[in-house]
């Protein structure tokens, strides 16, 4: 280990405002980079027609559902890596990072064996039999390459534990760049169509795959050392992981049921070019939330640490900066797209078969972009729950927020009062808003119980 890693941990148990700061930042450029390249995608299917973009929209969930996986264990890694580190224990901080790269492994094998069989019923389940052509073909390559996806979200999630976003960042950085890049070579020059855009995003994800391999297993200069002899397997530990990691992983596949209900609701009501118009206006939202997911990611490593430390007060600082640097953000974000919504929607109506997209990508968007606002509070708190390895109160959160409450309240509008494609769009928004005030109530009472412990020890 170099003195820069010691910096970096220094880092992350100091002011948790400074940390959050330095740790979001990176992380936000970061994810706004790879959803920009998962909507560069959809920009570039848009110019195949309405029937191929809408195909994407109902993969889209399946693919949420591999990342959100490899999302859920590197939050349970992180949490963990990040409590040890905090109570300054570094044989069980690297012992953590050895059980996270096994998950990988375990998971990066089970999820082709166990989806690609059942392939077809899957995608007609999820609506898309009226574009199967497009869709089968587009899920199965993202399928076969899910194994980069999983490593990229434990890999880089173990380096954000110990403070090194900057590599994390470099690495799915270039991920996105290269995409950018390959995405219309792939789907016009070489003319694979949608089954290119596929090919480019898991070449991609490859990239920084390879990338962060090399630093933690042939460079080894992180603060966790990855040596084989460094590895001893613990139950303890790996239930620890997996009672974060598992819940954190459920709330990415509840957003991504979220989504496929949705598509079902409005085909039901609506048809596949109102899928498509949304698939495009959730694409641009979900770009927008970036800021406030970046943010809360950067409280998992900090709440971890403060937690581990018993410092509950700078565990409280770190929820409420994260809050309200993301609702700063998230603010200036939703004017803009109020504003230029048009202009935004553009891109993807701009060719002869997608222009009649436009408009109807413009009032969506203009509906939904206030679910922006609800993300920062209630992703905050769950983030915080996570670094502190209560993964099931952040589960229960998000069960509330992303599931009950925003099914209900799209159901009534949508079937009971009539409303149509409408109903959903504001079931979505305000179903949100009202979980996440439920959420920031629920770390309130938390967080007064665990003070009052503390005064009684």
């Amino acid at each position: 280990m170099n003195n820069n890693s010691n910096e970096k941990v220094d880092l992350i148990r100091g002011d948790p405002k400074i940390a959050i700061r330095a740790i979001a930042w990176p992380m936000v450029l970061t994810l706004v980079l790879n959803m920009i390249y998962n909507m560069v995608d959809r920009i570039w299917v848009a110019g195949l027609g309405s029937d191929p973009l809408a195909a994407l929209g109902f993969v889209t969930p399946l693919f949420i559902i591999v990342g959100g996986l490899a999302n859920g264990f590197g939050a349970g890694a992180n949490s963990l890596i990040s409590r040890y580190i905090g109570a300054d224990d570094k044989h069980n901080a690297t012992n953590s990072a050895w059980h996270g790269v096994l998950i990988a492994l375990i998971i990066s094998l089970a999820i082709p064996i166990i989806l690609l069989p059942c392939l077809n019923q899957i995608l007609t389940i999820m609506g898309a039999g009226s574009v199967l052509t497009y869709a089968k073909p587009y899920a199965a390559i993202i399928i076969i390459g899910s194994f980069t996806i999983v490593f990229n979200g434990i890999l880089s999630s173990e380096l954000r534990a110990e403070g090194d976003v900057k590599r994390a960042t470099i690495a799915l950085t270039f991920t996105g760049i290269l995409n950018i890049i390959i995405d219309p070579i792939f789907i016009y020059t070489l003319g694979w169509g949608v089954d290119g855009a596929a090919i480019a995003t898991i070449l991609s994800a490859l990239a920084a795959t390879l990338l962060m391999i090399y630093w933690m297993f042939i460079k080894k200069d992180t603060y966790v050392n990855l040596e084989k002899s460094e590895f001893n397997y613990n139950n303890k530990i790996l239930k620890q992981l997996i009672s974060v990691s598992l819940p954190a992983s459920v709330e990415q596949i509840i957003i991504s049921l979220i989504s496929i209900i949705m598509n079902a609701m409005l085909i039901t009501v609506a048809n596949t070019t109102v899928v498509a118009a949304y698939t495009a206006a959730w694409s641009i939202i979900q770009v927008g939330i970036m800021p406030a997911v970046g943010i809360g990611t950067a409280a998992i490593t900090i709440a971890g640490v403060a937690y581990g430390a018993r410092d509950y007060e700078k565990l409280k600082a770190a929820c409420f900066y994260a809050i309200k640097l993301g609702l700063i953000i998230s603010f200036i974000i939703t004017i803009i797209l109020e504003i230029f919504a048009p202009q935004v929607a553009f891109i993807f109506s701009y060719s002869s078969t997608s222009e009649n997209l436009g408009n109807l990508i413009t009032e969506i968007l203009r509906i939904i972009a206030i679910f922006i606002l609800g993300v920062p509070v209630g992703l905050s708190c769950a983030s915080v729950f996570q670094g502190m390895g209560k993964g099931t109160i952040s589960l229960i959160l998000t069960i509330l927020r992303e599931l009950v409450l925003v099914l209900v309240f799209a159901f009534v509008f949508t079937f009971l009062f009539s409303i149509g494609a409408y109903g959903i769009y504001y079931g979505l928004v305000l179903g949100s808003i009202i979980g996440s005030i439920i959420a920031l109530g629920a770390f309130l009472v938390y967080y007064d119980r665990i003070k009052k412990f503390r005064n009684y020890e």
